[in-house]
C-alpha cells in the first residue's frame, strides 16, 4: 500500500505534518497550552494548503513550464505564491467562520485578517521554492545522465564504425598480396588463402570487443606476417621483443595488425632490398608501451597521414582519452618507429 504513494505525496504529507508539529510546539512553549480555535485554524491552513498547492501544481504541469524563459518562470513563481496564499486565506476565513463564535468571526477586510496574509504568503513561497528547486535539480541530473548515455552511444557507434572500416581495409591489402601470387606460384597462393582465413576467423571473434589481450592480437599479427612472408620472402625479416608480462594487457583489437601492415606497406614494400619489422611490448613508468620499428623513412606524404594511423589515433582517444599517446617518427637514418603508450587498466 505504502509503495503506491508517490514521492510527491510523501513530501506533501511530511512537509505539512512538520509544519503542524512545529507550530503546536512553539504555541505550547510560549502559551503553555493550545486552545481549540488555534488548532482548528492550523488544520484549516494545512488542508487548504494541500488543496491550493496540489491544484496549482496540476495546472503547472499542463503548461510545460520548463520551456518558459527565466523571467517568465519568476513571474510564474510569484503568481503561484500569491494564488496559493489567497486560496488558503479565503478558505480559512470562509470555512473557519463555521467553527468560530460570533464574537470571533472574521471578515476579509479586517486588519488582523489582512496581516494573516503575510505568514501565509511566506509558507506558500517556501513551498513553491522547494518545488522549483527540486525539479531543477532533478531535471539537471536527468539531463546529465541523458548526456552521458548519448556520449556513450556515440562513442560506441564511432568505435563500431572504425572497426567496420578496418576489416575491409585489411582484406583489400591481403587480397592484393594473394593476387600477386596466383599466377606466380599457385601453391603459395593456396597457402596464403589459408593464412587469410585464419586471420579473418580471429578478427571475427574479437569484432564485438573494445579491447583484446596482446596475446590474442599477436596471434593475428603472426598469421598476417606469415602471409606477407610468402609475398616478400627474404626481403621481410621479423623480430619480436615482447615482455611476457604484457601478454595479458588489453589493447584495441586489430590495432597492432594495422600498424604492422602500415609498416610493411609504407616501409618494407618501398625498399628494393626489403627490411626488418621489430615488434616490442614492455611496461615502462606504469604504462604499457608498444613499439613497431620498420626499415624506411617517414615523409610528409607517408603513413603519418594514412588511414591506419588516423584510425589508431581515433580509437586510442575514444578508449583512453588523454591517458594514451601515439607517436610516429624517424628513429634514425634507417628506421621509422611507432610508439603507442596506454594506461594500465
Amino acid at each position: 500500500m505504502f509503495k503506491r504513494i508517490s514521492k510527491y505525496w510523501w513530501c506533501q504529507i511530511a512537509g505539512w505534518a512538520a509544519y503542524f508539529v512545529v507550530n503546536i510546539f512553539f504555541a505550547y512553549s510560549y502559551q503553555g497550552s493550545v486552545d481549540r480555535s488555534y488548532t482548528i485554524n492550523l488544520l484549516l491552513i494545512i488542508f487548504f494548503g494541500l488543496v491550493a498547492t496540489h491544484a496549482l501544481r496540476s495546472l503547472l504541469q499542463r503548461i510545460n513550464w520548463f520551456q518558459y524563459s527565466f523571467e517568465s518562470q519568476m513571474l510564474l513563481f510569484f503568481g503561484l505564491t500569491v494564488g496559493a496564499g489567497i486560496i488558503i486565506y479565503v478558505g480559512n476565513i470562509s470555512v473557519g467562520n463555521l467553527f468560530r463564535d460570533l464574537s470571533q468571526q472574521r471578515t476579509f477586510a479586517d486588519l488582523k485578517t489582512v496581516n494573516f496574509l503575510i505568514p501565509i504568503f511566506l509558507i506558500t513561497a517556501i513551498w513553491w521554492l522547494i518545488y522549483f528547486v527540486w525539479h531543477y535539480i532533478d531535471r539537471s541530473r536527468n539531463t546529465q545522465v541523458d548526456k552521458l548515455k548519448l556520449e556513450s552511444t556515440v562513442k560506441e557507434l564511432e568505435l563500431k564504425t572504425i572497426k567496420s572500416q578496418l576489416n575491409p581495409h585489411f582484406i583489400f591489402n591481403a587480397l592484393n598480396s594473394i593476387r600477386a601470387l596466383v599466377d606466380e606460384n599457385p601453391q603459395r597462393a593456396r597457402t596464403a588463402i589459408t593464412e587469410l582465413s585464419n586471420i579473418l576467423r580471429s578478427s571475427m571473434q574479437v569484432e564485438k570487443a573494445e579491447t583484446v589481450s596482446l596475446e590474442n592480437e599477436l596471434s593475428i599479427v603472426k598469421d598476417y606476417l606469415a602471409l606477407e612472408t610468402i609475398r616478400f620472402e627474404e626481403r621481410l625479416k621479423v623480430e619480436y621483443d615482447i615482455d611476457p608480462e604484457t601478454l595479458e594487457l588489453p589493447i584495441p583489437p586489430m590495432m597492432l595488425q594495422t600498424l604492422v601492415e602500415n609498416a610493411i606497406k609504407h616501409g618494407i614494400s618501398r625498399i628494393i632490398t626489403g627490411g626488418t619489422v621489430l615488434i616490442g611490448s614492455h611496461v615502462r613508468d606504469m604504462q604499457h608501451e608498444i613499439t613497431i620499428e620498420n626499415t624506411g623513412q617517414l615523409s610528409a606524404s607517408g603513413p603519418g597521414f594514412g588511414f591506419g594511423i588516423q584510425s589508431t589515433r581515433q580509437r586510442l582517444s575514444m578508449l583512453f582519452g588523454s591517458r594514451a599517446s601515439f607517436n610516429i617518427y624517424n628513429k634514425d637514418g634507417e628506421m621509422v618507429e611507432v610508439k603507442v603508450v596506454m594506461p594500465l587498466v
